[in-house]
């Protein structure tokens, strides 16, 4: 294998790491233990080290059962949390409207199916994550190709993400998700930028 063969296994993994890590905090609130590891993150210089430095301090004072109820409030709520993490809600204001179809027949394509213990609708940006990382590292099969993640991150997340991941970012009820937000919305921006350019 060349090295630069090497290197884009490694950038394809950390990746996929990244967006599966997302999908974790952005599906269900961390427990105890996921908090611990969270704890354990190091900082960097770069936009996203800074902000992985500023989740960790969080989650080194933070309680799980506080956190569950950060997560609660801003996703789930009386009637609705303070943001509504569906791409059919970003892009049209309402659920289930046509962008959660057209990603509907996008997953059917590839073959992929919602789990039968899962109620959320497929357009949730914690799901979409964690369909990146399948595409990314072969979890539905083998490794998508570079065009088919493209399309996939291009048709249903570029369009709505930047902007939840910025609200997560600043919502009122946001502590411990604040970062989160900062952290995904660089993310989704450096794989915008790489899709770009090829």
């Amino acid at each position: 294998m060349h090295a630069a063969d090497a290197a884009l296994a490694d950038e394809d993994r950390l990746r996929a790491e990244m967006y599966r890590f997302l999908a974790g905090l952005l599906l269900h609130a961390p427990e105890s233990q996921a908090l611990a590891g969270i704890g354990q993150l190091s900082p960097d210089s770069t936009t996203m080290g800074s902000a992985i430095g500023e989740l960790a301090e969080v989650a080194r004072s933070a309680d799980a059962k506080e956190v569950s109820e950060e997560y609660e409030a801003l996703f789930i709520g009386l009637g609705r949390g303070e943001l509504v993490p569906f791409g059919s809600y970003y892009l049209t204001g309402f659920l289930n409207e046509k962008p959660l179809a057209k990603l509907r027949q996008t997953l059917g394509q590839l073959g992929i199916e919602r789990r039968e213990d899962v109620k959320e609708p497929e357009d949730h940006i914690g799901t979409l994550c964690e369909v990146m990382a399948g595409l990314i590292d072969g979890s539905y099969g083998s490794p998508a190709d570079a065009a088919t993640q493209k399309q996939v991150f291009t048709e249903h997340i570029a369009p709505w993400a930047g902007h939840f991941f910025a609200d997560l970012a600043t919502a009122q009820e946001a502590r411990f998700y604040a970062p989160l937000g900062r952290i995904g919305a660089e993310f989704i921006r450096i794989e915008g930028q790489a899709f770009e350019m090829e």
